[in-house]
């Protein structure tokens, strides 16, 4: 669908200016980092005011793309710190029934890169904030943005607590809900899927030993009529370099569900609420009645799967409901663009969000330093960064859509069917070789 603009003229300089980025997550720090680095003038401004006023996930899959992108955008200390605090021993991925008969494994030199840099990592969310936070000179918290105005070579962002910032770029790196998006683009849509999900930690130093070594081998995935269950492992090995890594800059009152310091497994069960049992939203539902839930779910289940529910921290059960995003037409290049979800939000079932983050981020500081460095128009550049990142990240969000269709929406004829698939691809070498080259790549 076209969205209709109001027509505006812009000066085209080389150079991008003072960049505003609205939003301090992955995509928005990894875009300031890149930005940094290549000596353009950028500032961000994030909303919440410290790192654990909300929950941003426990761990995340860094892709060889990812990993690229990191690479680029970091200087080479915090690319060290980067590599050098990510989770030990990836292992491979298992695909299971809920009895836990194996349907598909994909060892670990499958999917193992010879490259040191582009390659898969298991990084703890909050330790890579840290290092995406690391020496920036420009980043500030508790500012809610409100709205934007633009003129013909300056835009001005307006912030909740009265203040505003003035730039030659703004960057909406805001997230799902981007306020930047509702008013550059009001009619682009971020959809509930109606799919929930309940998530939670198991720390190792008290149950490593109860807890199926299977579970403990890289990641699992559970598919079955109408749920899905998602488990991985985070090990952490060694002491935090230079502020990066451990608890450092999370306060100690923040609880077990931000602790950065203990290895554990993560779970995830997610479904549609009839196959839940969820008869009020998920929101509405203490952390016990959360595990309650799961647990009745997972009846039936082997015995290793429903241990997972029994030995999770109660205090580190998240639930959350899963969105997705519907694709937008380019729009005539101003003075604004996107990055992250807060263009393209995706389901978590292809698990790549992050890393077409990190790959927007390193896209566009490409496009800014080019113009920068006078080698291109800086309307072209963007115009160019954003048709290629809108392809790509759609492609992503309708690859990530149709991966959550495929894991809960089964009937029993296709169920059988695709573990079927499954087995006889666990029994072709060449062919499971090339699917797990494609994993975690949109």
């Amino acid at each position: 669908m076209t969205v209709p603009y109001r027509s505006q003229s812009f000066t085209t300089g080389a150079a991008p200016g003072h960049v505003l980025v609205i939003g301090g997550g992955i995509g928005g720090l990894c875009l300031a980092q890149g930005l940094q680095k290549a000596r353009i003038s950028c500032a961000v401004y994030e909303r919440e005011r410290s790192v654990t006023d909300r929950l941003q996930g426990y761990r995340v899959h860094i892709s060889p793309t990812g990993s690229r992108a990191l690479h680029e955008c970091l200087s080479p200390r915090q690319f060290d710190a980067f590599a050098r605090t990510c989770g030990t021993g990836n292992g491979g991925a298992h695909f299971y029934t809920e009895r836990m008969g194996t349907l598909m494994t994909v060892d670990a030199g499958d999917i193992t890169h010879a490259d040191s840099i582009a390659r898969h990592r298991s990084a703890s969310r909050i330790t890579l904030r840290q290092v995406l936070m690391s020496d920036l000179e420009n980043l500030h918290f508790g500012k809610a943005f409100t709205r934007y105005e633009t003129d013909r070579d300056r835009v001005v962002a307006h912030f909740e607590d009265g203040s505003s910032a003035e730039g030659g770029l703004l960057v909406a790196a805001d997230g799902g809900g981007s306020r930047v998006r509702r008013q550059f683009l009001p009619e682009a849509e971020r959809i509930d899927t109606g799919v929930v999900a309940i998530g939670a930690k198991i720390f190792l130093d008290e149950a490593r030993e109860k807890i199926d070594p299977r579970l403990l081998d890289g990641i699992s995935l559970v598919a079955t009529r109408g749920l899905g269950l998602f488990v991985a492992p985070q090990e952490f090995d060694g002491l935090p370099i230079g502020g990066i890594g451990g608890d450092a800059g999370v306060p100690s009152e923040a609880g077990n569900i931000f602790d950065n310091t203990r290895s554990y497994v993560m779970w995830a069960l997610s479904g549609r609420p009839a196959s839940l049992g969820l008869v009020r939203q998920v929101e509405e539902f203490a952390n016990a009645a959360l595990l309650e839930i799961a647990a009745r779910a997972m009846k039936g289940w082997a015995k290793p799967l429903r241990a997972l529910v029994d030995l999770c921290d109660p205090t580190t059960v998240s639930a959350f409901r899963i969105r997705t995003s519907r694709r937008v037409a380019v729009w005539p290049t101003q003075r604004i663009t996107f990055v992250g979800d807060a263009i393209h939000a995706m389901t978590p079932y292809r698990g790549i969000g992050a890393n077409v983050a990190l790959k927007d981020a390193m896209g566009l500081a490409r496009a800014l330093t080019a113009a920068q460095r006078g080698e291109r128009n800086l309307m072209k550049a963007l115009r160019k960064y954003e048709a290629g990142m809108l392809d790509y990240g759609f492609r992503a969000v309708e690859n990530s859509l149709k991966a959550m269709h495929q894991t809960l929406d089964q009937g029993p004829l296709g169920l059988l069917v695709s573990r079927t698939l499954f087995r006889i691809v666990n029994r072709l070498p060449p062919v499971k070789r090339l699917m797990a080259m494609r994993m975690g790549e949109e």
